[in-house]
């Protein structure tokens, strides 16, 4: 079955539906289909390889019964088919009655739907729709691969709905990633802001040619763990790893940053985390007091960053996407995080990322942070870190930015992976410095200044007019936001209200 024109097909049913609204509903509406669909699938191979199985999906639930066009029963359209959805489906899933002991492959369909909406208003389309997301045929090998990337432009969408970008890291940087961190088969991977399940996903694909036996395929459905709190990520992340094979996701929904740090166990930690943690945004007052005093933050990345160290197991190894904000920032937080970070991890390698990987999304500025969790070969008694070296990609030859015609590709990264195991200084044709080795001390000497081996200003990319504004628009509204909370702080100490003072 050719399924490479299901999405577009999709779209031009459901803009005529009054309920949808924008790509995000779209988005939602197409994924619960899509779950449902795809979980049925995987419940007929259960069928086969366990005896009695029952579904945790009551019977007239299951898509097979329901929605499938090819079924005995005459489909249910029209103000029959809303009142099925909205009255009975949802509200029994939502309901479903599980025990602490239910495998995770049940749980995951009630936590599903709990933030789930159902949009559409005509009953007549949402039949056209689920007709022809029936035509996939989940159970075949072939239309599995083929739907597999097809979802991803369905995640790449995300980027243009709202503020959803934080949601996908370009497939490049989560393969780029996953390559150089270099997971084995019985290692526990985490991302621990999974998002739509990119570093996941990655690192099974990474895992493949490794899993050849029936112990290999334990180790592998038992690889990966994530954690997202947003619905709509949270339920993408679950499809997007069914559809990779694996039966019963290992995804959290919840806050990561909501669990204190004194609660850690060594059974939470794992041996590889990558991660895109959010950035450019700040946390409640509620979260920050779950980390220690020193490293207490407003901005989610820096928080993020204490707990990867946390969740690291000793010898674990991880690579994290951080805003620049983190390389220069000298605020008490920052500067007693990249401290811990040289102290009692080896830093050995920062890459300085080129400015548009997620334009015109988000105008940060990223880079990559890769660490392990033990002592390098040499280091002094005060520092793990010995030697850190920063690594300039800069844009591949033809190219003045990335963008969605011409996004980053795995390729683009074969500079810094030759590189990387023959490690030398390198200077541009000006003189600046491309690639450069710093001891633990000399950062420390720089009062942990990480910004180095940074893009010279003068190939800094110049954006059309509309984006400049947009980005000065939206770069105001975070100051206006930073100003508002550094005063509610001030009001809160000296017991005042600024207003009344100023009128």
């Amino acid at each position: 079955m050719a399924v490479g024109n299901i999405i577009k097909r999709l779209q031009n049913i459901m803009r005529n539906d009054a309920g949808i609204s924008g790509d995000a509903q779209r988005i939602e509406q197409m994924t619960w289909l899509f779950f449902l669909k795809v979980y049925d699938a995987q419940e007929e191979e259960w069928e086969l390889k366990q005896d009695n199985f029952k579904s945790i999906i009551p019977e007239d639930l299951r898509w097979r019964n329901w929605a499938a066009s090819s079924n005995d029963n005459e489909s249910l359209t029209g103000e029959a088919l809303l009142n099925f959805v909205n009255n009975e489906l949802f509200p029994k899933l939502k309901d479903l009655q599980l025990t602490p002991q239910s495998p995770r492959s049940q749980w995951i369909v009630k936590e599903v739907f709990t933030d789930l909406n159902q949009y559409m208003k005509d009953g007549t389309m949402l039949r056209q729709v689920i007709n022809v997301i029936d035509e996939i045929d989940f159970s075949d090998a072939e239309d599995r691969h083929t739907f597999g990337d097809i979802y991803e432009g369905i995640l790449k969408d995300l980027q243009s709905a709202g503020n959803a970008g934080e949601f996908y890291t370009p497939r490049a940087l989560t393969d780029f990633i996953v390559k150089m961190l270099n997971p084995q088969l019985g290692e526990k991977m985490g991302d621990f802001s999974s998002g739509t399940g990119g570093f996941l996903t990655s690192t099974l694909n990474y895992l493949e040619p490794q899993r050849k036996t029936p112990h290999d395929e334990e180790l592998w459905q038992d690889t990966v763990r994530g954690k997202e709190w947003k619905p709509l990520p949270y339920l993408l992340s679950i499809t997007n790893l069914l559809l990779h094979g694996v039966e019963a996701p290992n995804i959290e929904h919840g806050d990561s940053l909501g669990t204190p740090m004194s609660s850690i166990k060594d059974s939470d930690k794992v041996d590889i985390i990558a991660m895109n943690p959010p950035y450019g945004g700040s946390t409640t007052e509620a979260a920050k007091k779950n980390f220690p005093m020193d490293v207490r933050s407003s901005e989610t990345a820096d928080l993020f960053m204490v707990l990867i160290m946390r969740r690291l197991k000793e010898s674990g190894r991880a690579g994290v996407i951080i805003p620049d904000g983190f390389l220069f920032g000298t605020d008490g937080a920052k500067l007693n995080i990249k401290t811990a970070l040289l102290r009692d991890y080896n830093v050995h390698t920062i890459i300085r990322l080129p400015g548009s990987i997620f334009a015109p999304y988000t105008s940060i500025a990223t880079n990559i942070i890769f660490f392990n969790n033990e002592a390098a070969e040499g280091c002094s008694e005060q520092y793990k870190t010995k030697d850190v070296w920063f690594y300039r990609l800069d844009m591949p030859e033809g190219y003045k930015h990335f963008n969605k015609t011409n996004p980053m590709k795995l390729e683009h990264c074969q500079p810094i992976i030759d590189w990387w195991n023959n490690r030398q200084p390198l200077q541009d044709e000006d003189g600046n410095d491309k690639a450069r080795c710093f001891t633990a001390e000399e950062l420390i000497g720089l009062s942990c200044n990480f910004d180095q081996c940074k893009f010279p200003k003068s190939e800094e990319e110049i954006l059309p007019p509309a984006e400049l504004l947009k980005n000065y628009y939206k770069r105001r509204a975070e100051l206006d936001r930073e100003i508002d909370r550094t005063l509610q702080e001030i009001e809160k100490i000296l017991g005042i209200d600024i207003n009344s003072i100023v009128e």
